[in-house]
């Protein structure tokens, strides 16, 4: 599709299904109205109150004929419901191999850190036919990812991390947009996103210059922040260590466990006492207030990058 006024290209690979199924649904809801709108209609005309037609209930009814037709728009409506969760499901579990892009939405900006430590300001630089997986987080208010030739939009919720995937197969330059009013210059808040060749792409990494991976530049803030005086090996307290913690599950002291992803390191900086790892003390002080939403794209990334996997499986 080339794109119309009301209706964007199509850009991503999800995007064709993402708009059979709107048809599917506005088409259903059509007809069913339509089918409503008809028969109130004729029933207002056949029984006005001059008409001469039969109000006795003498009229032979048949429960097959109900058990039938409401069987069927059950069926129809269950349809439906199955085929969206699974589209949703699909759009919201990434592949574990996707290419990772922190995105944090500020007022009235989007940042994003690529792993090579490349950052842009309200443009997205991805390569054609590859998953990308976003981890968006607010600094501020409720923000909403958007970008309509992709079919992606994702609300982005102050004190907690998103994500969302795509694969955008066709190169070119897409509108990005806040779909969640933030304050005054909300209608400011947008940007692009750039679909390139994947050579035209490395190309674009390179000329960025020869920045610190986010990955290292979380490691000098692990010791920045004394981090490392405590989760190394030998450190004066006696913390959880993190090599290879990052994608594994981690049994809790209330005896629950959970998978150490993107969402759990986050959490553990800056509310460490809410998911305390079994066998330690909650001693952990928190970092909230003192640590921002791009430091800890950088934490993360270090020790997902000390981890024996990414948090979907896999390397």
């Amino acid at each position: 599709m080339n794109g119309t006024p009301i209706w964007p290209i199509e850009a991503s690979r999800y995007a064709g299904r993402v708009d059979f199924l709107f048809g599917s649904l506005l088409l259903i809801s059509v007809l069913t109205m339509g089918l409503v709108v008809f028969l109130l209609a004729l029933f207002a005309t056949k029984y006005r109150h001059s008409s001469k037609a039969i109000r006795d209930g003498s009229t032979i009814k048949t429960w097959r004929f109900e058990v039938a037709w409401t069987a069927v728009t059950l069926l129809v409506f269950v349809g439906l419901a199955v085929w969206g969760a699974d589209l949703y499901l699909r759009l919201y579990n990434p592949p574990s191999d996707a290419l990772q892009i922190f995105v944090v939405g500020k007022q009235w900006m989007w940042k994003a850190q690529h792993p090579g430590g490349q950052a842009e300001i309200n443009e997205l630089h991805v390569p054609a036919g590859q998953d990308i997986r976003l981890v968006l987080a607010s600094q501020d208010v409720i923000h909403s990812f958007y970008v309509p030739a992709l079919r992606i939009k994702q609300d982005v919720v102050p004190g907690r991390y998103e994500t969302m995937w795509f694969r955008a197969d066709r190169p070119g330059r897409y509108h990005l947009f806040c779909a969640e009013y933030c304050g005054t210059d909300h209608a400011h808040m947008g940007g692009w996103v750039t679909v390139m060749n994947p050579r035209e792409y490395a190309d674009w990494l390179r000329q960025q210059g020869g920045q610190q991976t986010l990955a290292m530049q979380g490691q000098t803030l692990f010791r920045r922040y004394g981090c490392s005086g405590c989760h190394n090996p030998g450190g004066t307290v006696r913390a959880p260590q993190l090599e290879g913690v990052f994608g594994s599950p981690v049994p809790l002291s209330d005896g629950s466990v959970v998978i150490a992803d993107d969402r759990y390191v986050r959490d553990s900086i800056l509310n460490p006492k809410g998911q305390v790892a079994a066998g330690y003390a909650p001693v952990m002080p928190t970092f909230a207030g003192q640590v921002s939403e791009d430091d800890l794209a950088k934490l993360v990334a270090y020790i997902e990058s000390i981890g024996p996997t990414k948090a979907g499986g896999g390397r």
